[in-house]
């Protein structure tokens, strides 16, 4: 049985390990360094950090900061809870170094959650101090001497042996594996639960206990006595007789909206509010709990399957809502298949949660977006690692046979181009990470040192200060979206159309400095390398713009019967 002290160890790093381990990694396909548990290294630091911070900000102990940071999380998935065992078991400690004037960093590793092994660099956050590393190390480690927590090694733990903690953990990684919904009674790839890739991912069932009933499908003899394919227009006219899909869905071209992306697609955020200890509140981790059983993506606010109003203020939509907009008969009918860490490599794996048959349902538009993690890797010589284009060209035809074979025919299939990820340095590098903005001392430069010398950054090949390693990362990146363009040019399939479409960031860039915004504001404060909703709604703007000029076959018709379907069905049941 293992040890109580070890599962332990890993507690007061549940949130941010969470959240490194489910969400950031681009290349979950590729080995990790064994030198170091990196993520818990930089759980630590971060959970640290705001310790330290939220006793500078109210001018409080280092015992009622962790307090207080406790009493901010909520009950739900055992959170508070967690945080205050850890408190019992590591704030003694934490509060002997802080108030010696230790930094994270020193905390960290001291307390052995992150390590330097013989020849390998030490991977600090923030300055060094200014006694020599090895002096204040040892200094550290004498006033926690006799800590009994230093007794155990935190090798090999695991924070999903934590018994309150299994089940949760369970469910949240069967749902990551299988990109299924972990609640589906009928096994249709349908839920009426929200997350664990339920209906915030795709379109909510509205009968989980027959799998004939999904969003997406055509109707079952127009829907006469029940809602086959959960767009909430069903019955019949008692003034004509006529079924209410008939009428109002018949010859309209009903299409659903289907992402084959990587955790931009699925929208990765984590709330400045969660590290910031100045804006930390009692409301600041309201939505921490769906954040984690979502994977900390939030595919109901993303630029492709989004269905909830911005909560950023502009009034751009998602491509699924304009769709919706369009014809009402297309309700529901969403499948974010997204995942952190997709690429062309690893699509395979999870391709088979898509819901379509050739048969039964209603074309699609599919948009496959793996628009980073074929050049983006943690290691220290990520150059090797990245997608060849003929690897790349392989990979993407395996998709496109799969699609040919699933979707219906009339279907539409986009490729999207990748960035140029130099954007990130040149417009973050000298700005304050949330994390340093109290202080001034911690830039994103410095993030992504850290994560680099870890060999835990999203991207090495971008978030780095070596101008020739990014400028190989976009050569690659353009060479493999020219095989991409290639591929739409030459290649037919039977069920679908293939179209392909540049990732035009400097084009965004150009749209939001109009509105009179800066060009880092539209990238994730806390990552410093995701496009946050901002970003995802205007992308979604400019996908429709190109659409509708070059191509506008792929949209469909604007239904004449959207205000009677309104009049008649309201909000046609809600998501």
């Amino acid at each position: 049985m293992q040890s109580p002290w070890k599962i332990l160890t890993v507690a007061p790093l549940f949130l941010l390990l969470s959240l490194q381990s489910l969400a950031s990694p681009a290349y979950n396909d590729l080995s990790r360094p064994s030198y170091s548990n990196g993520h818990t290294c930089v759980g630590c630091v971060l959970v640290v950090s705001v310790i330290e911070q939220l006793a500078q900000v109210h001018n409080s102990t280092v015992q009622a900061s962790m307090e207080r940071l406790c009493s901010y999380l909520p009950e739900k998935l055992f959170l508070k809870t967690t945080c205050y065992l850890v408190i019992d078991k590591f704030g003694s400690d934490i509060i002997k170094l802080l108030s010696a004037d230790m930094n994270a960093d020193v905390v960290c590793h001291t307390l052995e959650f992150c390590k330097q092994n013989t020849g390998q660099p030490l991977c600090h956050l923030y300055p060094l101090p200014k006694e020599t590393w090895k002096f204040t190390l040892e200094k550290a480690r004498r006033i926690v001497k006799k800590s009994p927590i230093l007794r155990y090694s935190r090798s090999g733990s695991d924070i999903c042996s934590l018994p309150i903690l299994a089940k949760i953990c369970q469910k949240i990684k069967s749902a990551i594996e299988q990109s299924v919904p972990f609640k589906d009674v009928d096994s249709d790839k349908y839920s009426v639960f929200p997350t664990l890739r339920g209906y915030h991912w795709r379109g909510r069932d509205c009968n989980d206990s027959d799998e004939s009933v999904y969003p997406g499908r055509r109707p079952d003899n127009w829907d006469v006595h029940q809602d086959s394919n959960c767009n909430g227009i069903w019955g019949i006219d008692p003034k004509d007789g006529i079924p209410y899909e008939k009428k109002f869905c018949e010859g309209s071209q009903p299409r659903g909206i289907i992402l084959l992306g990587d955790s931009a697609g699925a929208h990765f955020h984590i709330s400045p509010e969660w590290i910031t200890a100045s804006q930390m509140s009692l409301n600041s981790f309201i939505n921490l709990p769906t954040a984690l059983t979502d994977e900390l993506d939030w595919p109901q606010l993303s630029g492709v399957t989004g269905f909830l109003d911005s909560t950023v203020g502009i009034e751009e939509k998602s491509i699924y809502l304009r769709l919706w907009k369009r014809n009402h008969c297309n309700h529901r009918d969403y499948q974010n298949i997204s995942r952190n860490g997709a690429s062309s490599r690893n699509l395979k794996k999870f391709i088979e949660s898509l819901s379509r048959n050739k048969m039964l349902d209603y074309p699609a538009i599919v948009i496959y977006a793996m628009i980073g993690n074929d050049v983006c890797n943690g290691k220290s010589d990520p150059v090797p690692a990245m997608t060849t284009p003929e690897k790349l060209y392989s990979n993407v035809m395996q998709t496109l046979k799969h699609l040919n074979s699933h979707l219906p025919d009339g279907s539409h299939v986009i490729l999207y181009g990748l960035p140029d990820g130099t954007f990130l340095w040149d417009n973050l590098h000298n700005r304050y990470h949330p994390l340093g903005q109290l202080n001034k001392d911690v830039t994103y430069a410095h993030l992504y040192s850290f994560l680099n010398c870890l060999q835990v950054s999203p991207c090495h090949g971008w978030m780095s200060s070596n101008k020739t390693l990014r400028t190989l990362t976009s050569e690659r990146a353009e060479q493999l979206s020219n095989t991409l363009k290639k591929i739409a040019a030459s290649e037919k399939f039977t069920n679908f159309d293939l179209f392909y479409m540049d990732f035009a960031f400097h084009e965004i860039i150009q749209e939001w400095q109009k509105r009179g915004g800066q060009p880092w504001q539209l990238i994730e404060p806390v990552d410093g390398f995701h496009p946050n909703e901002v970003a995802l709604l205007l992308f979604a703007d400019r996908f429709w713009e190109k659409v509708q000029l070059q191509w506008p076959q792929i949209l469909g018709k604007e239904n004449p019967f959207n205000p009677q379907i309104k009049q008649v069905f309201g909000d046609q049941g809600g998501h």
